[in-house]
């Protein structure tokens, strides 16, 4: 299993943006499925997109603003969020897909005026 450490949260304003930023804490490679997660007060985890290799998938409210991708070294999955919206407030997770049991922190993003 595949455990991943979260970061890049924070406070924006709607239409503003974020990266967040997740590493694996062991060598993965381009075959294995990485995925960012959220969950919103209230609400059930949902995935938001997932890279398997160069192979991108969003969840359709949150494609054309957000993109997924990995780092030069392989063990670092990105997501880019642009043109947020209070909407996007959640907790953020990456983990696999499909998920393992083990979940890190999070990181959460938070889009308020």
């Amino acid at each position: 299993q595949v455990t991943f450490v979260e970061s890049g949260g924070g406070l924006v304003r709607p239409g503003g943006s974020l990266r967040l930023s997740c590493a694996a804490q062991t060598i993965i490679t381009v075959y294995v499925i990485v995925a960012w997660y959220r969950q919103a007060p209230g609400k059930q985890r949902e995935m938001v997109a997932r890279i398997y290799n160069d192979h991108t998938r969003y969840l359709p409210s949150v494609e054309g603003r957000f993109t997924i991708s990995r780092g030069t070294g392989k063990d670092t999955v990105s997501l880019q969020m642009n043109n947020l919206q209070p909407e996007d407030t959640a907790v953020y997770w990456c983990n696999t897909d499909p998920a393992g049991t083990t979940w890190g922190q999070g990181t959460q993003v938070t889009v308020s005026s």
